[in-house]
């Protein structure tokens, strides 16, 4: 349901959009006179930036003005006696391994559904017949290998395995397939490494039943680990909202409202009949998800978005493959507003262009921001005028205009997306996707899809090899920090105007320097991410039975804590037994273990354990417990989702940016220091 509108709410959104419009509009009629034909040039592509962020503001602030939250609805709400729908699960695969495959098959076969009506498919692209044949034979072996591997994985499992011959159109090309040899009334597309919970199927497939007109239940795609970025330097995960929170809790349900919220891929329902009626999934760009749904929404149909978290997902590991990632997401929704034109769109109302325009124009946030990196370097190095404004006019109407901005922001994004945090995230994409965007202007029919590589462990830490444009770029701008300081000192007649500068280019210097640490990449040695538990359990060793508290929980062990002083503590190497209840599944599992460690903790003793099931049911019953009960992911989602101050979001960075200098010059120096030591090594073997 949505709440009721706050009259204060949509009156201070209404206010700081005024007073950013009196901003742009003083900024383009006075302030873009330059003394130079170049400087002219350079205000002229700073302005356009601010116009361009001012635009994405005004359309946040309209999508995500009255955000829909929908009532919860399960199979139980439904009349008695209704038929429900039949359900296929797809899980599209590329190079993942078994193992992660493993997981999500197990948890999509333990969805709750009435026997009979739900069939699991796993779709295999990267042993189909070309892979298979192709020429190099180490690969059409590894690929081969691969089929048969994931061919017995599903007949132990009880799911279907499905292949093609040719792997056309990436991830949409491998799903249509599958829609042509499938029957499934309802479509569930989970990716290889989303698990989902237990009631997935309880809480989505109610609204396509009672909504015939409902072609998409969407929902959030839940990380249980951190991206490369809050690894690396926020380390804090379990505290502070993630990256991808700010568009699942609040950017979609705004979306709702207007009746735009788009699939994104995965850890979501789909009516089969419309999305046939179009030929499958959307494959003219890169994102076939958002492509897909604009198309449905133009021919009437309706989506629907559910904010609960049904779906564990992984993160890529390192800043390499987040890259990838973004650039992808980046090239697609660029592809779309290129090639689709959602303003122009047929069938689509007036509020769904503005949804979709204000979705797409996001991911051109690169140019903008590289310009508000270098405008001021422009003015500090060479005195070009890029900003032709007095101390006065600045107090006047800029200094209200970022005022009005972050009040907006707050008031919209507080407690999913804290200050200055965007800031880092979308400088350090803005670098590798303004040429991935130039390309897709130059020729929207260009991109290819690229997999995301997701699961690898890191045995060591090491600079991430897209460091070196962050060192340039870093060496410039504190350049311009040294040019401000000889300007300000030598230049008294335009000391106003460079201090101004000067703070602006500071901030700058710091989200670089607070950049650098997320490109220290650390260790990361656990393959399957634990999560909080916070749950109790007994444990049952040595035909004793003593309470523990489960800390933490993966699909592959979890750490207990039990009483120090209890007579019978398990020792490592020990083979003892986990009871806990699984409420998702109405009754206690009981799983085999092996105890990997024991150490104190918290007044505690505290056991690494690795779960070593003995059959089927129990590997099943050990992904239930890790994956099985939305509530455990709700209840994680609610503590980390909430605002912080300005001033306490300043505190946070500037408490971090030391860190990263140091770090980066540690490894700089061992490097040295390695590369010495090999040079004479190999000196003192050739004597």
């Amino acid at each position: 349901m949505m709440p009721p509108a706050a009259p204060l709410r949509l009156l201070v959104l209404l206010l700081t959009a005024v007073i950013s419009l009196r901003y742009i509009a003083w900024r383009g009629m006075f302030t873009l006179n330059s003394s130079t034909l170049f400087s002219t040039v350079l205000a002229v592509l700073l302005y356009l930036a601010e116009l361009y962020s001012v635009v994405i503001s005004l359309l946040g602030a309209l999508v995500n003005s009255t955000p829909l939250r929908r009532p919860a609805l399960t199979l139980a709400d439904l009349s008695p006696g209704t038929v429900l729908p039949s359900v296929d699960v797809l899980v599209p695969s590329y190079n993942e391994p078994a193992e992660m495959l493993e997981v999500t098959l197990r948890a999509a076969l333990r969805m709750r559904y009435p026997g009979g009506r739900l069939r699991v498919y796993l779709l295999d692209d990267g042993g189909t017949d070309a892979k298979v044949a192709q020429p190099d034979p180490e690969k059409a072996a590894a690929a081969l290998q691969r089929r048969a591997v994931l061919q017995a994985l599903c007949a132990r499992l009880g799911a279907f395995y499905l292949t093609r011959p040719e792997n056309s159109h990436a991830k949409a090309g491998n799903i249509n397939h599958a829609l042509r040899h499938t029957d499934g009334e309802l479509i569930v597309i989970l990716d290889a490494d989303h698990v989902p919970t237990g009631d997935f199927l309880d809480r989505t497939v109610p609204w396509m039943v009672r909504r015939p007109e409902v072609f998409l239940v969407q929902t959030p795609h839940f990380m249980i680990n951190p991206d490369p970025i809050d690894r690396n330097l926020l380390q804090s995960f379990r505290r502070m909202p993630s990256e991808n929170d700010m568009f699942y809790q609040t950017i979609q349900k705004g979306l709702d409202f207007w009746a735009s919220s788009f699939f994104c891929g995965s850890a979501a329902l789909l009516r089969r009949a419309p999305l046939m009626a179009i030929g499958g999934l959307a494959g003219e760009t890169i994102t076939e998800d958002a492509e897909t749904a604009i198309t449905l929404h133009g021919q009437g149909y309706h989506s629907v978005y559910l904010d609960r978290p049904m779906v564990a997902g992984l993160n890529p590991e390192t800043f390499t493959a987040f890259v990838i990632q973004r650039m992808r997401w980046a090239q697609g929704m660029t592809q779309i507003l290129l090639l689709k034109r959602p303003f122009m769109h047929p069938g689509l109302t007036w509020y769904q262009r503005v949804g979709y325009m204000s979705s797409l124009l996001f991911w051109l946030f690169p140019f903008a921001r590289l310009i508000f990196i270098f405008s001021p370097l422009a003015y500090l190095i060479f005195g070009f005028d890029v900003y032709n404004a007095s101390t006065m006019q600045i107090l006047a109407y800029t200094v209200p205009h970022v005022v009005a901005g972050y009040i907006m922001s707050d008031m919209l994004f507080g407690r999913t997306r804290w200050p200055l945090i965007s800031e880092i995230y979308e400088l350090m994409q803005s670098i590798f996707s303004l040429r991935a965007l130039i390309q897709v202007v130059a020729n929207p029919r260009h991109p290819s899809f690229v997999v995301t590589p997701k699961g690898d462990t890191l045995e060591e830490e090491f600079i991430s090899p897209l460091a070196k444009p962050f060192y340039w770029l870093f060496a410039v701008v504190g350049i311009g920090f040294a040019f401000g300081i000889w300007r300000f000192i030598d230049d008294p007649v335009t000391r106003d105007m460079t201090t101004v500068v000067l703070v602006w280019n500071t901030l700058n210097f710091l989200t670089l320097t607070a950049a650098l640490g997320a490109l220290v990449e650390r260790r990361q040695r656990r393959a399957s991410p634990r999560m909080p538990a916070q749950q109790s359990g007994t444990v049952l060793a040595a035909g004793a039975e003593m309470p523990c508290e489960i800390d933490d929980l993966s699909a592959g062990g979890a750490r207990l804590l039990i009483d120090p002083a209890a007579p019978q503590a398990p020792k490592r190497g020990e083979i003892i037994r986990l009871s806990a209840p699984a409420p998702q599944m109405g009754r206690t599992v009981t799983l085999r273990c092996e105890v990997c460690s024991a150490f104190p903790v918290r007044r505690k003793l505290a056991l690494g354990i690795r779960f070593v099931p003995a059959t089927e049911a129990e590997a099943s019953d050990a992904v239930a417990l890790a994956f099985g009960d939305s509530a455990r992911w709700q209840f994680f989602l609610d503590r980390r989702i909430r605002p912080i101050p300005f001033t306490t979001a300043l505190s946070m960075i500037l408490g971090l940016i030391w860190q990263p200098v140091l770090m980066h010059s540690r490894m700089f120096f061992a490097a040295v220091r390695s590369t010495c030591v090999s040079l004479l090594r190999q000196g003192s073997a050739h004597e």
